[in-house]
């Protein structure tokens, strides 16, 4: 089996976001940011699927995140496997194949993906128990960091790793934060329907939106404060996405078409382009 292919082909099948930033990749920080995309991406689906009650959903969570902490150089190949009995023909592929993509990530930096998804996956947890109920501004920060923010942090640590690039935490904070404030505008009315409201109480969409772009301005600095090389590449990708979701909600529309998401990527490619 080539992990690697199968797993560009399950990030192709999933995310038109973030296939085209990790595709471009340079090998070991490639493997590394899909394995801790896909392992997110795999609770991920356990958070929003649709057949699954809420007290299931956080059993599943905490089973995950339990097997992850007790990682050492890999996983038995039933490890998660048990933890799934019963649910095999319910979860998502993605999800089902999590044993794979924990160990697809070079062995160097592989615990701390293990380890932010286990503490990801745990927060989740708590969320599914209280039916993700947001009243406060506070929660909503609470939710964006343990959902997203910290995907930040642990972006900035493979940076790091990978090169030595260095970056400001507090910017990555808001660099996740901010991309998960518009899935929340894009996707508000199909969570209505499933009974999640993450807007706090009062808030219109008006408010969600200056939250989003507040953060995205933290977004804006850190993607902006990275020298030349493969962390700047693939953060522009998704943030430049993200501002134009952003304008596209603001303007009446439910997402971007896949046209102009190829229109933005390219004008950014020529952008970059020229600046080379």
């Amino acid at each position: 089996m080539d992990l690697r292919r199968d797993a560009l082909q399950i990030l192709k099948d999933t995310s038109r976001t973030f296939y085209i930033p990790i595709s471009i990749l340079p090998p070991g920080l490639q493997e590394a940011v899909a394995s801790a995309y896909l392992c997110m991406r795999a609770i991920d689906e356990v958070e929003d699927h649709p057949e699954l009650d809420n007290l299931t959903k956080a059993k599943l969570l905490r089973t995950i995140s339990w097997t992850l902490q007790t990682g050492v150089d890999g996983f038995a190949v039933d490890a998660f496997s048990l933890g799934f009995k019963g649910y095999e023909n319910t979860l998502a592929e993605v999800t089902v194949g999590i044993r794979e993509w924990s160990i697809l990530a070079p062995e160097a930096i592989a615990p701390r993906i293990w380890d932010a998804t286990a503490a990801m996956a745990d927060r989740m947890a708590d969320w599914a128990e209280k039916n993700w109920k947001v009243e406060t501004e506070s929660d909503l920060d609470r939710y964006t960091f343990g959902v997203a923010g910290a995907v930040g942090l642990l972006l900035s640590d493979l940076w790091a790793w990978y090169d030595g690039t260095p970056s400001n935490r507090t910017q990555a904070i808001g660099f996740g934060r901010g991309l998960q404030a518009v899935n929340i505008l894009r996707n508000h009315t199909e969570d209505l329907k499933r009974g999640v409201d993450f807007f706090p109480e009062g808030w219109t969409a008006a408010h969600m939106h200056e939250y989003a772009r507040r953060n995205l301005a933290l977004a804006d600095v850190y993607t902006n404060s990275l020298p030349t090389g493969p962390a700047l590449d693939f953060c522009q990708i998704p943030l430049t996405l993200a501002h134009g979701t952003l304008d596209a909600l603001a303007n009446g529309k439910e997402k971007l078409s896949r046209r102009d998401v190829l229109a933005l990527i390219q004008q950014l490619i020529g952008a970059s382009m020229k600046a080379s």
